[in-house]
Parts: C-alpha cells; structure tokens; sequence
C-alpha cells in the first residue's frame, strides 16, 4: 500500500485541499479522502491532477514532423501531405518503430500523458510480405509502453482498401494490407505476449470507412464479440472534405450518418477527428455515448477543418484528445488549440466554459482524461477509489502556476506559456517521471537521434 498527501488535488466531485490518496499494490486508488493529515505519507511534491490520454497516436510519424512543410503544391493538403508519408515509411523496419515510439512515448510522459492510444496500421515489411511474426511491427510498439511505463492501448488496424468501392490498395499500402481474419489473429498473437500485463490493453480500428467494406467491418464486430466483447473500436471519420463527398458518392450519406445509421456505435466506439460534421451528426453521435477524438494540432497542420465542438459540448458529448501525427506531444497544446480554434471560428472567448462550470482550464482537462479514458477502455481519468492511479503532479513552484490554486491553477496550466510544468508522473502506481525526468530518457534519446539519422533524406 502506497499513500501520497497532497495540499491539493482535483477529485472527481472537484478540487479538494489536504487529499490523501491510498494505493494497493496493484496500482489501483482505494482512497481519495479531504481534510486529512499526512502522517506517514508520501508528499506528491505539488497539486495532483488525473493522467491524461492520449488517445489516438501513429507512433511512427513523430519522426517526420517537419518533413512535409514544404510547399509541393499550390493545393498542398492531407491528401499531398500522405504521399510524403507514404515516401517516409518505406525504409521503416520494427528496430526504428521501436526506437522511435520510444523516444515519443517517453515525451508524452514528461508532459502529463499517462496512457496512449496506438493506432497501428503499419502492420508489415516495405515490400508488403509478412514478417516471420505477423505481429512483429505491434510488438516493437509493446516493447516501446514497457521501455517507458506509458500504458498503452495497442490498436491494430484493419485496412483492405484504398477507397469507397473497395478500390484495390495502392503500392504505398501494402504495408498496411489485413483482412478481419488475419487482424483477429494478430490480436491473439498479441494478447498472449501482454498477458497478465495491467499496463496494456487491446482493441481494433477499422481504418476508415473507404478502407474497408461494410461487410468486413460486421465481420471484425463478430470476431471482436468473441475475442473480446469490450474491446475498444476506433476509426477515422470524416476529416477530409474529400473524404466526405466521395462517401456521399458511394452511400449517399455522411461518413458519420452511415455509420450511426448502419453500425451499433455505442460506448466502445471512438470516432477519430470528425472535423466535418454536420449539426445533425454532431447531436446525434453526443446521444450515442461514444467518444470523439479531437487532434486539433494535426487537424490545423494539415488543414482538415474544424470539429463543432460548441454545439457537441452543449449536447454532452464525450471527447479525448490525440496527438495524431505527432507535431506537438504535450495535452496543453491540444487543449489550447481545440478552444482557441472554437474562439476564432465563433469569435467569442471561453467556448469550453458555462455558467455552473466556468473554468475553461478545469472543464477541458477533466472532460478530456475521463472521455480519453472510456475511448482507450481504462478505469482512469479520475482520482477515485476503484480506478487506475494514473496521476500527474504539477510544479506549483514555476512562475506561471505560483499562487494558484483550484480551477486558476489548469486555467494558468493550459493558458499560460509553453513551459512543461509537469513535475511527477504516476502510472498504475508507479512513479515513471520525477522532477521532470525519465530515468531512461538519454538512452532513449540518443538510440532516436540515430535512427532520424538514418531516416532523414
């Protein structure tokens, strides 16, 4: 049993002073009481706030950041930006993934993210043949959350064609080629190589409607009722205009009405980026309790557009936040820029906030780890008894936090500068950064310079 006193710390009915928090030896919080005296225990070091998830990560696209910001077209969008990736995974082998999901991880750590959800779609050699252990790729993934401590939602993706109409892939995507057959047993071959490790949980991703065919998505749903009936599902929907048109094209619907329309969206059901709904998709996915995973720093380096979030939020719905391709790893950035984007399209300030919740800071931080929880099927999120102690220790001593306290402290935190001021992170009650340092940090590092190296045209 581990116990951490704290002078304050956000709770799940709100902040709270003088927190002691009691941990068993499995990782899980068995207390989180106000008012008490700190005795025997640990001090946390500064104000403690729930872990953030990270809920929709290409692991391997962090080492091309900036690579694509070169103009290559007077059109320049996703569209040209997926060749450049498509041309920087060809050399990409399971050692390199691994070395760099490392180094990426490690970062998310440092910066409040205490779990990750991995959307894994680069499933095999640059030729397209199989590797001898067709989950070789995910694995250098599992090898990267071990290395580090991040727990990790490992995602692998199903991924058969190259548009609507089940257009044959292209040459770029043979790396990416499954069916719901092989898929499933990657995720058996995955499942016994993580067993009895709390640290890791497994789902599925359809990649996109124009990946795959509505029959093969209700084949995977069937193979997933077996493997796991609570397994979570993601898939991208509607990020590109394109996207949505040719959707239109093929069904006559929105990417997002199809799918409420023809699949049993629920709970389970993470719907990545959604940056071109309509109103009535909006209002309608909020009812069907499924998660939106917002990546508002890749949505705008791309140039997809916009989530409605105003109107979502009005109807309750849940949200995590991603960091996608990787042009930012820290939640600050992602929140800053999901409301400052609302603030610029509305022209009005304080979009996240209402009358009986009024701290922007507070209500994106709380609503984006409990949302980005239930998306990477965790009991985090939340500093209460019965969940993960997957927490984040602030540096209340930095000069953009000294002095405040409660909602002014994650108003200051999202709002204030780009400085980390993340002190200690916890996972599954184990501390994995101290004093804002991992301890493998300079290994993982310096086996990451080496790899960009290689990588770098």
């Amino acid at each position: 049993m581990t116990s951490i006193f704290a002078e304050q710390a956000m709770l799940q009915d709100g902040w709270s002073e003088d927190v002691l928090i009691e941990i068993d030896d499995n990782g899980v919080i068995t207390g989180a009481r106000a008012h008490q005296v700190r005795r025997g225990a640990q001090e946390a070091g500064g104000p403690v706030i729930p872990g953030m998830s990270n809920v929709h990560s290409h692991a391997f696209q962090r080492a091309m950041a900036g690579l694509a910001e070169h103009m290559g077209s007077a059109e320049d969008s996703f569209w040209t930006w997926r060749e450049v990736m498509y041309s920087f995974l060809r050399r990409l082998d399971p050692d390199q993934v691994h070395a760099i999901a490392a180094q990426l991880y490690c970062e998310l750590l440092r910066n409040g993210y205490t779990a990750v959800g991995e959307f894994h779609y680069l499933h095999h050699a640059p030729d397209g043949k199989h590797y001898g252990r067709r989950a070789e790729m995910a694995l250098s993934l599992l090898r990267a959350a071990e290395d580090t401590g991040i727990a990790i939602t490992l995602l692998p993706s199903l991924y058969a064609y190259s548009n609507f109409g089940e257009e044959p892939l292209g040459a770029a995507q043979q790396r990416f080629a499954t069916t719901p057959e092989s898929l499933l047993a990657i995720m058996a071959d995955l499942r016994t190589a993580c067993a009895g490790n709390p640290n890791v949980r497994l789902g599925a991703a359809p990649h996109s409607l124009r990946a795959v065919s509505p029959a093969m998505l209700r084949e995977l749903l069937a193979g997933l009722a077996v493997f796991d009936p609570t397994a979570p599902i993601h898939i991208h929907v509607a990020a590109q205009v394109k996207e949505v048109n040719d959707c239109l094209t093929w069904s006559g619907k929105r990417p997002a009405q199809w799918l409420l329309d023809n699949m049993p969206i629920d709970a389970r059901w993470c719907l990545v980026h959604c940056t071109n709904l309509s109103t009535p998709e909006s209002e309608k996915l909020a009812a069907s309790g499924a998660v939106v995973a917002l990546c508002p720093t890749t949505g705008a380096n791309l140039g997809d557009g916009t989530f409605p979030f105003a109107r979502y939020r009005e109807k309750h719905g849940r949200f995590g936040i991603g960091g996608d391709s990787h042009v930012s790893q820290t939640p600050v950035e992602e929140l800053r820029w999901l409301e400052y984007s609302q603030r610029l399209a509305l022209r009005r300030r304080n979009i996240a906030a209402s009358e009986d919740r009024p701290s922007v800071g507070t209500y994106l931080w709380r609503e984006a780890a409990s949302g980005g929880a239930q998306a990477l099927g965790r009991p985090a999120g939340v500093i209460a008894p019965g969940m993960r102690a997957d927490l984040v220790v602030l540096d209340a001593a930095h000069v953009n936090l000294v002095g405040r306290r409660g909602d002014a402290l994650l108003d200051s935190l999202v709002f204030c500068g780009n400085e980390c001021l993340v002190r200690h992170v916890m996972v599954g009650g184990r501390w994995v950064v101290r004093d804002g340092h991992h301890p493998a940090e300079d290994t993982i590092a310096e086996r990451y310079r080496k790899v960009k190296k290689a990588l770098t045209p």
